[in-house]
This record gives structure tokens, C-alpha cells and sequence, in this order.
């Protein structure tokens, strides 16, 4: 089924994202801490306007997250060198899905250690290759993943791990499966800051064909409850707690609603339809509302 969906799907983002201009700024955060935030191009060459961002300490750079791409990864990488000569000592992949961990090529080149949690190293193990063997599936050409090569975290871990960069104590965090099976959030506590990877989108419709609902929703519960005033998101603009709970009801909503309508009907496109009525405006990526129908609630056509 998951063929089925981004093959047809992903084929309409990239003509639909293709006329939607420019790539957003490395933004500066705090002193020693810059992302990507709030691209309004979310066509697959740009990463499905996927966020990145980067920790300096005195030791070292910490990336969060390296786009879809070799190509991608090497216009990140400029931009660091744009703001840090130092050397990138780990990646930090918040998941493993291509938007997020396909660029992790041009980071090990720099001889950084890749870093996931356990769950979506064996992700990628399982989805990867295919994935970029049938890169069209999901708008890409192959022109612009040449020297794209999977690279597998090196480094594991199951619940928690901080990383010290000298003078800036970063603290990875995964609650329950989310997103993915092993989403997992960068926590900077002294900055009060947060990348929360795909367990957040901010006006931006999230992808839910990978999944745990439950599992999502006390992680945004956990969040919550952290002592947290900014965050960057998978998708979207620089947000806050506020987002969070946006996230959670809108989770909660789109569950309900798409098992009430697919219980009388199998017709994607009028139940897409009815459900953009119910769920809350968001600028960004409304064609995954049908993928998500078609991958989680609707049977094989």
C-alpha cells in the first residue's frame, strides 16, 4: 500500500511544490545556535521544507538533521561554514525518514559521528535502499541525489543520552514510538530550547503513514511538561508549547474523524474532502491528508 500512495502522490507535490520559490535561512537562535525554520517551498528538492539546524560549542558542532540529499547536505554544510569553522563532531538524526537522514553522506565525509535512536537506525536499515533505489516515488530525480549514499547512525542509544560540546550540554529524549519508532527530540535545557523533529509540524500537515498515535500523544504530553520556550519543528515556523497542543488535537482529530468516515465509505478523495472541512487550516501540504487516508485507514483499492 505504501508504494501505491507516494508513488502517485509525491508525483503530484513535486509538480505542485516545483513552482513555489526559496530555500530558508540558516537562522541565527541563540549565540551559538542556528536552523532552518519556516521554508515556504516544500517541493521534495527542497527537502519537503524539512528544518535543519546546528549547536557550537567549544569542542565542536552538533547537527541536527541533514535534509534529503548529497545536494542539500553540501548547501547546509556551506551555510555552517558560513557561521563556524569548527569541526562537526556529531549528526543527530531526529528520524530516519529521507527528508531528514539522506544527507547524512556529506556529514560522515567530514568524519561525524551519526547518531538515532535505536528503533530508526533498524528504520532505515529496513526502508532505505529501496527508498533511494525508487527515488521517483517521491518526486525526486535521479540528477539530484547523485553522490547520495545511505549512511546508517553509528551510534545508538534506547531512552536517553546528552552529548557535551564543551560549555553547552545537549540532551537527546525519546518517550514512546511517535512519528517514527524512534522520533526522538534535541533538548538544549539551558537555552530552553528545543528540535523536536516530525513529532511536531507547525502549519504544515503532518505524515502519519509510520506512526504510533498513542505513542505520539503522550509524547507531546511529555513536551509539554518540559520546561521549554522555543522549538523548532520538523515542518514550519520557530514554535511553542502552543503548537504542541495544536498538534495533539490535531492528531486526535483526524484519527477520530477518518475511522468515522472510512467506516461508511472507501471513496479517498470524498472522505479527503470532508476531512479538510474538520481539521484545522494549515498552509502547508494538504495533499498528505490523502496519504494518510490511503496509508492508514483505507483498504487497498
Amino acid at each position: 500500500m505504501k508504494k501505491f500512495v507516494v508513488t502517485a502522490l509525491f508525483a503530484l507535490v513535486a509538480l505542485i511544490g516545483a513552482a513555489i520559490p526559496g530555500h530558508a535561512e540558516l537562522t541565527r537562535l541563540a549565540d551559538n545556535v542556528y536552523a532552518y525554520v519556516g521554508a515556504q517551498d516544500a517541493s521534495p528538492a527542497n527537502s519537503f521544507a524539512a528544518n535543519a539546524g546546528i549547536v557550537i560549542g567549544r569542542d565542536g558542532i552538533l547537527v541536527v538533521d541533514t535534509l534529503i540529499s548529497a545536494k542539500e547536505g553540501e548547501r547546509f554544510l556551506a551555510d555552517i561554514r558560513k557561521v563556524s569553522d569548527k569541526p562537526i563532531k556529531y549528526v543527530v538524526n531526529t528520524h530516519t525518514h529521507l527528508d531528514h537522514a539522506f544527507g547524512n553522506c556529506v556529514f560522515a565525509r567530514q568524519g561525524a559521528v551519526i547518531v538515532s535512536h535505536q528503533a530508526d537506525r533498524a528504520l532505515l536499515e529496513k526502508i532505505g535502499a529501496a527508498t533511494l533505489k525508487n527515488i521517483g516515488n517521491y518526486g525526486m530525480t535521479p540528477a539530484a541525489m547523485v553522490g547520495t549514499e545511505i549512511v546508517y547512525p553509528a551510534l545508538t542509544f534506547s531512552e536517553r543520552m546528552t552529548i557535551d560540546l564543551g560549555g553547552e550540554t545537549v540532551e537527546l529524549i525519546r518517550t514512546a514510538p511517535s512519528h517514527t519508532p524512534g522520533s526522538l527530540v534535541v533538548y538544549l535545557p539551558a537555552k530552553k530550547l528545543l528540535f523536536s523533529g516530525d513529532i511536531l509540524f507547525t502549519d504544515f500537515h503532518p505524515y502519519l503513514a509510520d506512526s504510533d498515535l498513542p505513542g505520539w500523544t503522550k509524547t507531546l504530553d511529555d513536551l509539554l511538561a518540559m520546561d521549554v520556550e522555543r522549538i523548532v519543528p520538523g515542518h514550519g515556523p520557530l514554535s511553542t508549547k502552543k503548537d504542541l497542543r495544536e498538534m495533539k488535537a490535531y492528531l486526535l482529530l483526524f484519527d477520530a474523524k477518518a475511522r468515522e468516515l472510512a467506516a461508511g465509505s472507501q471513496d479517498a478523495e470524498a472522505i479527503a474532502a470532508e476531512l479538510k472541512k474538520a481539521l484545522p487550516k494549515r498552509t502547508l501540504a494538504e495533499w498528505m491528508i490523502p496519504t494518510n487516508l490511503k496509508a492508514r485507514y483505507l483498504r487497498r483499492q
